[in-house]
């Protein structure tokens, strides 16, 4: 294998928007998530609704007309 090629890994943290933190071994140290384990609705069972930059409200104009 070629030397000096390869990212250095070392433990980080991953801060979820819902306040939980993991640490977890990246080439980054602090990462910002939106969604987590902890938060998402398919390991939480709750149903949650993630709008990313008004998608639903575009999606509801233009489905809405027809």
């Amino acid at each position: 294998m070629k030397k000096n090629i390869h990212p250095e890994y070392k433990e980080s943290k991953f801060i979820c928007s819902c306040g939980n933190v993991e640490k977890l071994y990246a080439t980054k140290d602090n990462v910002h998530v939106e969604i987590c384990s902890k938060c998402h609705p398919f390991y939480s069972g709750k149903q949650k609704l993630v709008d990313s930059a008004g998608r639903v409200e575009r999606f509801k104009n233009r489905y809405s007309k027809k």
